[in-house]
């Protein structure tokens, strides 16, 4: 739920609980106030009616008598029916109602009979035997007040039934007036809280729009600040923040493409010795067989040495095309058979490495890319995994998927997330090895400037297994080589032929 729609609900349950707790009070209040008054008025007028009307009556009096009575005091203004009860001349009691459909005995609730009718002993504190009681009922679904008391000093006792149908519908049009003002709190809450989180969220939105800018990458992202507020603050906060990274990002990239200039002008200045210093050894190597035996191994170990500097040179200037973003793909057509073919062959590995590869399997890249790419993955695998290496060719979809397995080892569990970085080791005792640390990681880039992937994983059935996917066709266009060492010519591609670099298992 979003903190705007949450904003809102809370807003709304308050001021629906405010607005109920509102509205049940004043009906409550205006309920018992208009029940309240309606009551007294028609209690005081009965009693006054019926001292008055029964005062003249004689003390047995006749049942018309009676029921000229009740007419009289049914006739006030409070519109109320009336019930006499009294013995009569001759014997026996009469019942004198003034309306005989509406209002007879039965209709007094018989606890309301008992009170009226108990005598109870006068004292200080009770100066009367007989109070006025009430009680309120339901006839036939509509609401009425039902009161009596005796007259003191044997005289008849009266009933009184009087209508609270018109206070019913006043408190009825009141509670609709109460539920319509309600109603109207809840939608004015919901305009209030609209506008209340307009007002907190949009410099959050604001806020979280400028660290989306930042995170990719637009490091100049300011928010303007108003106000004094903890939004402010914040906002604040943010722009020191992102003018700190701003410029520990510049520095930092200042750092960087100074270590990559070191690198590459470093590359390019070794190459001019590296020349002749292997012109030299391959002369050294071609003499070996007249040197003195004592000198043999000395000129070995140099001819050997060279090579491998030589080939870390190459690799330093190919990681930096990588890193400046010169690397270029000069794509072509290739049955990609032929070209596994062709890299293994070229490096006299037929008899360690088996492939299982149609014919016809075309797909549009850079080819010396992808030698470059196969000659790490599966010198890789026959330093570490040894032979028989097995390269499988498939195509899934619209990709082109190269796995080469070996069945070493395999790769420990702490090292897999390493095996593609930049001069990563897997000993720390034995930091020296063949490789510069570097295949691998060529490998991966090259394998992502032709818009695919390499993963790395160890067989169930025992070695490890790294997988090559790549798009058979790329939207990147095709681009002459410009000089960089992307050409064709082997210059600069991560491994000479006859070797493959990768990082250590």
């Amino acid at each position: 739920m979003s903190l705007r729609l949450r904003l809102m609900l809370v807003f709304a349950l308050v001021a629906l609980a405010a607005a109920v707790s509102a509205s049940a009070i004043a009906y409550w209040l205006n309920r018992d106030a208009v029940l309240t008054r309606t009551q007294n008025a028609a209690l005081d007028d009965f009693r006054k009616s019926l001292q008055d009307n029964t005062g003249s009556l004689p003390l047995t009096p006749t049942c018309p008598e009676l029921q000229e009575a009740a007419d009289r005091m049914a006739a006030t203004s409070q519109k109320y029916e009336v019930l006499l009860i009294d013995k009569v001349t001759g014997g026996g009691s009469c019942a004198a109602p003034s309306d005989r459909d509406l209002f007879t005995l039965e209709v007094v609730p018989e606890s309301l009979r008992k009170a009226v009718n108990r005598e109870r002993p006068v004292t200080d504190s009770n100066r009367y035997p007989y109070h006025l009681y009430w009680q309120r009922i339901t006839l036939d679904g509509k609401p009425y007040l039902v009161g009596g008391a005796k007259v003191i000093g044997g005289g008849p006792t009266g009933y009184l039934l009087k209508s609270l149908d018109n206070e019913r519908a006043d408190l009825n049009s009141l509670a609709w007036s109460l539920g319509i003002a309600t109603g109207l709190a809840l939608i004015g809450s919901a305009l209030l809280a609209q506008a209340a989180a307009s007002t907190v969220l949009r410099p959050v939105q604001r806020l979280g729009d400028a660290a989306r800018r930042l995170g990719e990458g637009k490091l100049d992202t300011r928010l303007q600040v108003s106000g004094t507020d903890e939004l402010a603050d914040l906002s604040r906060t943010f722009n020191r923040a992102a003018e700190s990274l701003e410029k520990r990002v510049e520095e930092l990239s200042a750092r960087e493409a100074a270590s990559r200039r070191f690198v590459a002008d470093m590359s390019h200045e070794l190459r001019t010795p590296l020349t002749a210093i292997t012109a030299v050894t391959e002369v050294l190597e071609d003499e070996a067989e007249n040197l003195d035996p004592m000198i043999a191994p000395a000129v070995q170990l140099v001819v050997s040495e060279t090579r491998r500097l030589n080939d870390l040179v190459e690799n330093l200037m190919e990681v930096t095309r990588f890193d400046a973003g010169t690397a270029r793909l000069v794509l072509d057509d290739v049955d990609v058979a032929d070209q596994v073919t062709a890299c293994i062959d070229a490096r006299a590995w037929l008899d360690a490495v088996e492939l299982d590869a149609e014919r016809g399997i075309m797909a549009l890249l850079d080819p010396r890319r992808l030698d470059v790419i196969l000659a790490n993955l599966i010198g890789n695998a026959l330093k570490h995994g040894g032979s028989p290496v097995r390269v499988a060719v498939r195509t899934a979809d619209d990709s082109l998927v190269i796995e080469v397995r070996d069945h070493g080892p395999g790769i420990p569990e702490d090292v897999l997330p390493h095996v593609f970085d930049r001069f990563y080791k897997a000993s720390a005792s034995r930091p020296r090895s063949e490789g510069s640390g570097l295949g691998l990681s060529i490998a991966l880039e090259n394998a992502h400037i032709h818009g695919g992937e390499i993963t790395a994983a160890n067989s169930p059935d025992g070695g490890a297994v790294f997988t090559l996917t790549l798009p058979r066709g790329t939207a990147t266009e095709s681009e002459p080589d410009d000089g960089d060492g992307s050409g064709a010519d082997g210059d600069g591609d991560g491994s000479s032929p006859g070797t493959a670099e990768g990082n250590a298992r």
